[in-house]
């Protein structure tokens, strides 16, 4: 499948946060990625499945890397560990610092303006917790 075949995925807003974790993918640092479940059921979209490939976009709309999903799991903010969140790639020391980053970024006006309303963010809210490889787009992930 070549990169023209793939479905793309940007990290947060154009801007400073999403090329940090651009470069944080390209540097290795970062293996997961957290999404609000309220914002793929707003948008229409299915949750992504294990398996699946996305492009990365940079800040500029262009492909950035390809990544391919080796775990997604709906689960409530309550379940994500440190060791999920210290995979993020932007310097969490814990799960309290991870979780306080993502509910400034779910509650941020972005957000908001997208959503309607503020979404309730509390142990129970459901997040798309993703792991991910960085792959070629005609990496067959065989030897």
């Amino acid at each position: 499948m070549g990169h023209d075949d793939l479905p793309t995925l940007e990290l947060a807003f154009p801007g400073p946060e999403r090329d940090r974790g651009v470069a944080a993918i390209l540097s290795g640092q970062k293996t997961t990625l957290t999404g609000l479940l309220e914002i793929y059921e707003h948008a229409g979209e299915a949750v992504p499945v294990t398996g699946q490939r996305f492009w990365v976009l940079d800040s500029e709309g262009r492909p950035a890397v390809t990544i391919e999903l080796v775990d997604v799991r709906v689960v409530p903010m309550k379940e994500i560990d440190g060791d999920f969140a210290r995979a993020e790639g932007r310097g969490y020391s814990d799960v309290a610092e991870w979780r306080a980053a993502h509910e400034e970024f779910f509650r941020s006006e972005g957000v908001r303006e997208y959503l309607g309303p503020t979404p309730v963010i509390d142990d129970d809210t459901l997040v798309v917790a993703e792991r991910f490889r960085v792959v070629e787009p005609d990496d067959s992930g065989g030897p």
